[in-house]
């Protein structure tokens, strides 16, 4: 069980309501700054399914980048 204020607690409830995340909605949203380390976490310790999408965004310098959004995968 996670406790309630924490970011895995966040990220899991995030995630569990149908939406994705990237590490800048993250730090946005929740401050968290080490969504990878929090994914790893709910993955390896919470035996959650997560997936990982690589989408293409424009930096802030104005570069296209690649980043990891994460989500669960949609039930059948």
């Amino acid at each position: 069980m996670l406790a309630k204020n924490t970011y895995a607690y966040k990220v899991k409830r995030w995630l569990e309501s149908g939406k994705s995340i990237t590490s800048r909605q993250a730090i946005l949203m929740f401050g968290c700054t080490r969504l990878s380390a929090v994914i790893f976490k709910l993955k390896h310790e919470h035996n959650m399914p997560i997936e990982t999408d690589k989408v293409t965004v424009k930096n802030r310098n104005g570069r296209w980048v690649e980043v990891a959004k994460y989500h669960l995968p949609q039930a059948s």
